[in-house]
């Protein structure tokens, strides 16, 4: 997918305002001034922003509720998916990230962005975090999925939706886990690379030992 094939793709999928792709390009822009000074998105995908973070990230939307849920995105770094997601969403969402840079860079998108109403910032270790339940819960390149799962569980309950993009092991690391954890997740095909996989679903908790041996 090119950039303008990205830039396409939102068009076609989101009603995008123009108050909104204005939004999205102001973000674009200001995370590529900000890359310069600190380590935010991997260089080989510079030149492809729109493709790789903002549609990578935007997709994820297309799996959950229409109507405002409480979302939590483990590990926000550069803003993905939180930002991109709280931009074409009227969803309320924490962003956690325990960075200094990470977390100022953060707040200073979220005020030129005007999202202070709907998006906080949980700056701080996950682990300190405040416990409570979210509808969603989202984490790009947070983690493996068992020390996820260990970390996260705490703000699911069994109708929380998980989305996990996991590229191209989300089957084997699905797979490895399900000894250990129970729940009920699919494996969707990401639309920016047809070999990722994105898993979708819900956890339901940890196996009591031999039960998934029984199953």
């Amino acid at each position: 997918m090119t950039e303008e094939e990205a830039r396409k793709w939102l068009r076609d999928n989101f009603p995008v305002s123009r108050e909104t792709e204005e939004k999205l390009e102001a973000f674009v822009a200001f995370l590529k001034r900000e890359a310069e000074s600190q380590n935010l998105i991997s260089a080989s995908t510079f030149d492809h922003i729109w493709n790789r973070h903002i549609v990578d990230s935007a997709q994820l939307l297309g799996f959950c509720p229409s109507e405002p849920v409480s979302w939590i995105d483990l590990g926000a770094g550069a803003g993905f998916p939180g930002i991109v997601a709280a931009l074409l969403s009227e969803h309320e969402m924490t962003l956690v990230e325990s960075r200094g840079r990470r977390i100022d860079y953060l707040q200073r998108a979220i005020a030129l962005l005007e999202l202070e109403g709907r998006v906080r910032i949980a700056g701080m270790p996950l682990e300190r975090v405040e416990t409570a339940p979210y509808s969603v819960i989202s984490a790009r390149a947070f983690a493996p999925l068992d020390r996820l799962f260990e970390l996260a569980t705490r703000f699911s309950t069994n109708k929380t939706l998980w989305l996990l993009p996991k590229g191209r092991n989300a089957a084997k690391e699905w797979e490895g886990i399900q000894p250990i954890w129970r729940g009920e997740f699919r494996i969707e095909s990401s639309v920016t690379d047809p070999e990722a996989g994105i898993l979708v679903g819900h956890l339901t908790g940890r196996r009591e030992k031999g039960t998934a041996a029984a199953e």
